[in-house]
């Protein structure tokens, strides 16, 4: 079995909490079009393919670097795309006392089959409406709020939606948003929430590839941003910055 990767290296408390060796996973099911990491769309793009017991190796020696409730974090990529390899590294990781988390779309099905071996679960949840989400990344999110209801029944998770000007910050969608939330809330469900606002991290990778970087308006402003965390707020949502 094999780890299929793009990039690596340690970050501190933006991919889970502490001081974390974050493995970005080759392959992504979504076309988001404002993605920072387009590198790690192509299934086929050149990576490193590394087996899975060298790289479980590489974590057990980076043990000492895991201060403040740190460890490690697989994101994307999308990571549930290997989900075996994802599934056996962080059984293996907490059976040597490493904290493990995953950065993930959660279109999957399969995610559900973490739950016991991932600490902790930060999902992205970019639209409520699975007709809008689809037309612009290429998915619906059945699985993704399916997923969202199961787990949030398990582990406290961290929702974050990236915040697009003219995909998801109208009052609509804000609504939408709200009304799945409480939905989750209802259903005994456990979680934060994070927002976080456009920006145009990727783009220069994008024109690299010789790709097209159609996001032209996707900034957001502060008032609009201050309207969801207020919203969220009055609700009685956790809303977290980090």
């Amino acid at each position: 079995m094999i780890l299929r990767y793009f990039q690596k290296g340690f970050n501190f408390s933006q991919d889970g909490p502490g001081n974390r060796l974050v493995y970005h996973l080759q392959g992504c099911n979504m076309r988001c079009p404002w993605c920072s990491n387009p590198e790690g769309m192509e299934i086929n793009f050149e990576c490193e393919e590394i087996p899975v017991n060298e790289v479980l190796e590489e974590i057990i020696s980076c043990k000492p670097m895991f201060f403040e409730n740190g460890g490690i974090t697989f994101t994307g990529g999308e990571a549930t795309l290997q989900t075996d390899a994802v599934f056996c590294l962080m059984q293996k990781a907490k059976e040597n006392g490493i904290s493990t988390a995953i950065e993930t779309n959660a279109t999957v099905k399969e995610l559900e089959k973490l739950k016991d071996v991932c600490d902790y679960f930060m999902i992205d949840f970019k639209h409520p409406d699975s007709k809008k989400l689809k037309e612009i990344t290429g998915v619906s999110n059945e699985n993704i709020c399916q997923n969202i209801l199961n787990l949030s029944k398990l582990k406290t998770l961290h929702l974050r939606i990236p915040l697009i000007h003219g995909f998801n910050d109208s009052d609509a969608d804000l609504e939408g948003f709200t009304k799945f939330f409480k939905e989750v809330r209802t259903n005994g469900g456990q979680f934060d929430i994070e927002i976080l606002p456009y920006h145009e991290y990727g783009k220069e990778k994008w024109q690299k590839q010789g790709k097209i970087y159609s996001v032209t308006d996707g900034f957001v402003s502060k008032e609009i941003v201050n309207k969801f965390i207020k919203t969220f707020k009055e609700n009685g949502f956790t809303v977290i910055k980090t």
